[in-house]
């Protein structure tokens, strides 16, 4: 039996005009809703303490290995040009700030949670995790508790931010705009970050110009600092690329977190830590799995890449890594998967994805969680 419980309730009459207001405007896809009242999910206190110490592991663990791959020198494994190999072990050696990220664990409130993979470079789900459940909890459940710090947690890393830097300088946002879920999540960064004292301006991706030594805005100034929700491999394989190397743009997420953000980090963990209670088997070859497992494109996202093979698939190849199937817990034939927050190199809260089927995607739902 499940410790961990789904809860069914009716949703707001308003809810739609509610989330609008907090800036989710991206809360229904193709007719139907993303942001899902019609259930929740309640933790205990206990469940939240494993969750959280599970998180606070997997994160050191995952420093520890981007520590071993910066000084190892071989980051090949990772499917990184060799070209950026030195950048990124300069950003990891002066400490540019990692400021945020997030674990998808598989928990049902018995066994220990498992890591099914990091999103350590561009994590969506942000301003649902933060901010919309939290209000959410005050008028549905108002009294209980939510393990969500998201929020003040980064207003406080933007303060640290802007004790590294030049307090004139400007902060821009960036990411693809025209995209509804990625405007809201730039968009709510950058007023975290103004609420730290800085200021903020957002600028699409296809907005930045290169002036020969800087990345620059519209009006030809340069860019001093860039959060980005934009996947390194992206900008990587951009025809700019090589300007990385030579510009003086400081950026957030910083370069070392690709490391992290990559599906290969699976395997080297797994090779790192054998046996470790919050690790899953994984490996470059799928001949070491002789029955089910998962077939994870490296650079895959919202679960495109991933494949579920039974024994004796073969899968492919290209770019690929394999793990141990961990099948996500079942509630009311909703498979569920909990998105756990990093954000300062701490634990800060979760949010919980849900689906009719086992494999997450962009579609998933969110449902909002409270403490019993």
């Amino acid at each position: 039996m499940k410790a961990v419980q789904r809860e069914r309730l009716a949703p707001r009459g308003d809810w739609q005009a509610k989330v609008e207001r907090l800036g989710m405007d991206f809360h229904t896809f193709g007719g139907q809703p993303y942001w899902c009242e019609a259930a929740c999910y309640a933790f205990t206190p206990a469940e939240i303490d494993v969750i959280e110490a599970a998180t606070d592991e997997l994160h050191a663990l995952c420093l520890e290995a981007v520590e071993r791959l910066i000084n190892g020198g071989d980051l090949e494994r990772l499917a990184i040009p060799e070209t950026f190999w030195h950048w990124i072990a300069e950003s990891w050696r002066r400490h540019d700030p990692g400021l945020f990220g997030r674990f998808d664990l598989a928990y049902d409130g018995s066994a220990p949670p498992k890591m099914l993979e990091y999103n350590a470079d561009t994590p969506t789900a942000l301003l649902e995790a933060a901010v919309i459940q939290w209000h959410w909890l005050e008028e549905v459940r108002p009294g209980r508790d939510q393990f969500n710090l998201i929020h003040e947690r980064l207003i406080d890393e933007w303060k640290a931010v802007k004790a590294r830097i030049n307090p004139a300088w400007r902060v821009y946002f960036t990411g693809v705009l025209d995209e509804p879920e990625d405007l809201g999540t730039v968009e709510y960064m950058r007023d975290v970050c103004e609420q730290a004292g800085l200021a903020g301006q957002s600028l699409d991706i296809a907005e930045i110009g290169w002036d020969g030594k800087d990345f620059t805005d519209l009006a030809g100034r340069p860019i001093r600092v860039l959060f980005k929700l934009y996947p390194w491999e992206w900008l990587l394989s951009e025809d700019f690329a090589p300007h990385l190397l030579v510009g003086r743009t400081a950026f957030i997420e910083a370069p070392w977190k690709m490391l992290l953000s990559n599906k290969a980090i699976l395997p080297i963990l797994w090779e790192m830590f054998p046996g470790h209670p919050n690790l899953l088997p994984a490996s470059f070859r799928r001949s070491d799995f002789s029955g089910p497992c998962v077939q994870k494109s490296v650079h895959g996202r919202e679960g495109d890449g991933v494949c579920l093979l039974a024994a004796g698939d073969a899968g492919s190849a290209a770019q690929c890594i394999w793990q141990a199937l961990c099948p996500l817990p079942v509630f009311d034939d909703q498979y569920a998967i909990i998105g756990s927050w990093v954000v300062g190199n701490k634990a800060a809260g979760i949010g919980i994805r849900e689906d009719p089927q086992p494999i997450t995607g962009n579609s998933s739902v969110f449902v909002p969680h409270y403490l019993s």
